[in-house]
């Protein structure tokens, strides 16, 4: 697979990578161990070479699962974590970034990933009682101990992402972009990107699942899923949101393609330093997710279904109130 650079610190990776929340958290039914186990090696012998967890998924199950499932090619492969919530109970209760909790989160994590370094250490959302220069000064140290190789943040606004940048060189940002989420393309997030020569990792860049095709607006999530919480995904949304399906389809079906793959494609086609993570339980759908890489989509196409997805109102917002608070702080 194409290898594409994330930041300008060293980092290189594959064009698409894997997020692997869904293994195990978040999405209703999760894989056995050995079943994460069989999906994630078959990922890196297709040529996928970054994988993206965090403490809070599970929470603390997820890292493990990773870790497990990857020792084996460990030399191979680049493992992203997150840091950043309070986690009481076994459920996150709000966020925490002082500098003990994060050395503290790190130790945890090298731990559960059974690592000595981790490659991508993110701030998973930012901490409004704690400076991002403080922050970015930990995980500093945590770098230049040999903790971690690379600084990356979630879902910061332009102000914070430029404040730590300045003190700890900030490799990959990871925010939410998709055809159907394309905040960051207004609100100076994307364009800070390029200027700061920052990689960008989209997270759910298929929709949690929406821009397949293969979800039901007339079959409600269980209360174990996470996109029961989301407005974008109750059945009026849904069904008001087809308009976005039916014009993926319409492109797919010209390309011989399926709607994910163009859905990915765009995204890979918008700069050369983005790298989306789709995630997936099945294997099938990992193989249609990597077909993407190798689907070409020239300017005009690229132009074309942007100009027609701009005519689409998408109805729902993509968090909760509580949740959108968290964000661009």
């Amino acid at each position: 697979m194409q290898q594409r650079q994330l930041g300008q610190q060293g980092l290189e990776v594959s064009a698409l990578g894997y997020g692997c929340m869904g293994l195990n958290s978040s999405y209703g039914s999760a894989l056995s161990s050995d079943e994460a186990n069989r999906l994630l090696r078959a990922a890196v012998d297709r040529g996928v070479t970054f994988f993206d967890t965090a403490e809070v998924y599970g929470p603390f199950t997820n890292e493990k699962l990773v870790g497990e499932a990857l020792a084996p090619v460990r030399d191979q492969v680049t493992i992203a974590t997150k840091f950043g919530f309070r986690i009481e109970d076994g459920a996150s209760v709000g966020v925490n970034s002082r500098p003990e909790h994060i050395r503290e989160v790190v130790e945890a994590s090298l731990q559960r990933l059974g690592i000595e370094q981790i490659d991508l250490l993110y701030q998973h959302r930012v901490d409004p009682d704690v400076p991002i220069e403080e922050v970015a000064g930990m995980v500093k140290q945590l770098i230049d101990e040999g903790k971690a190789r690379f600084f990356g943040m979630s879902e910061p606004s332009v102000e914070t992402l430029r404040r730590a940048h300045a003190v700890q060189p900030v490799t990959a940002l990871q925010n939410e972009y998709s055809l159907w989420t394309r905040d960051i393309e207004h609100n100076g997030i994307l364009a800070a990107c390029e200027e700061l020569n920052i990689g960008l990792v989209p997270y759910s860049p298929l929709g949690r699942g929406f821009l397949t095709g293969a979800l039901s607006g007339s079959q409600p999530f269980d209360s174990s899923d996470f996109r029961s919480r989301l407005p974008r995904f109750t059945a009026e949304a849904m069904q008001s949101n087809q308009a976005l399906l039916d014009l993926l389809k319409r492109i797919a079906d010209s390309k011989q393609a399926t709607s994910a793959q163009i859905a990915l494609a765009w995204l890979l086609a918008q700069k050369p330093w983005i790298v989306p993570i789709p995630g997936t339980t099945k294997l099938h759908r990992l193989e249609e997710n990597l077909g993407a890489a190798a689907l070409e989509l020239s300017a005009s196409e690229v132009e074309e279904i942007t100009r027609l997805a701009d005519a689409i109102p998408i109805e729902g917002a993509r968090y909760p109130d509580d949740l959108m608070k968290a964000t661009g702080r």
